[in-house]
């Protein structure tokens, strides 16, 4: 008796145990508890049949759900360009002249350093830096953190930080100018049935560009498996609440700075953080208090 209390009491103290492991030269997954949460591309990635002008890094994919449910696509055959969980923009702006980091023309993103990669009870954190190259040219430096909370009651938070700064270059980001506005924080979902996008204001979202909205979530049938994700701004984001680019087909964006140009300073980041809820329902644990 004794014995089957104990061991009650260790099941309800379990804690979360955290992982990093490389999936080869160009990957890295963390797992909890065994079970895999997502992984970082930090290397060139292509698919086959896919243009090679395509090819990319510095972006998540897979990201699970936390019933295992893969949510994400990568090179999807309707837009080549999207990639899980990324943040880019179709307006980059060097010493005048325009490139485009969101469809990847004439500017690219590369991983450089790993700040921080720690994997705890109850916490993982993944930290690094990329640039932004046009040619050899770095003209951004841009920092990434992404602190992992244990998964429980079929989510799993996620809370990244982006610093963008200006290097040895004039450089301002935007939209997309044909009246979209979109690029910033994005997520392109996984093929699935019975999609529903839900935001602060509409509990069934159409396509939409540029309605501000503090938070935005699809959810659906992933191969008959209920998963989604909210993506949560914080409300220290310049513009917030932002617009949001809102797709049915299965794509998430949170739009900065939309239609406008942001020049970024060399010596003050812009700061951009999110919380990306990665849940199991419909409407799994969002009501809770937040971590």
């Amino acid at each position: 008796m004794r014995v089957l209390i104990l061991l009650l009491v260790l099941a309800g103290t379990a804690r979360a145990e955290f992982l990093f492991r490389d999936q080869g030269p160009a990957s890295i997954e963390l797992t909890e508890n065994g079970a895999p949460v997502f992984v970082y591309n930090h290397g060139r990635m292509l698919k086959d049949g896919v243009p090679a002008d395509r090819a990319r890094c510095c972006y998540l994919h897979p990201v699970y759900a936390p019933n295992g449910v893969v949510i994400t696509d990568d090179f999807p055959s309707d837009h080549y360009h999207h990639r899980g969980v990324s943040w880019t923009w179709p307006v980059v702006t060097v010493d005048g002249k325009k490139y485009d980091l969101w469809t990847i023309r004439g500017i690219l993103a590369k991983f450089e350093r790993w700040v921080r990669k720690e994997a705890k009870k109850n916490k993982a954190v993944l930290a690094f830096e990329n640039g932004w190259y046009v040619g050899d040219r770095r003209v951004v430096s841009e920092q990434v953190e992404i602190v992992v909370h244990p998964a429980g009651g079929g989510r799993r938070d996620l809370d990244f930080t982006v610093r963008l700064r200006a290097a040895d270059a004039d450089v301002a980001i935007s939209g997309s100018p044909e009246g979209k506005g979109y690029g910033g924080f994005t997520i392109r979902f996984a093929p699935r049935t019975d999609t529903v996008i839900r935001t602060a204001g509409l509990e069934k979202a159409p396509d939409s560009d540029l309605r501000p909205e503090p938070w935005a979530q699809l959810t659906a049938s992933f191969d008959g498996r209920q998963a989604g994700a909210r993506i949560t701004i914080d409300p220290s984001n310049r513009g917030y609440p932002n617009g949001w680019c809102l797709r049915n087909y299965g794509f998430l964006g949170v739009n900065f700075p939309g239609l406008q140009h942001h020049r970024l300073d060399p010596d003050a980041p812009l700061i951009m953080k999110f919380r990306m809820s990665l849940l199991s329902e419909r409407e799994q644990g969002l009501n809770g208090p937040p971590r």
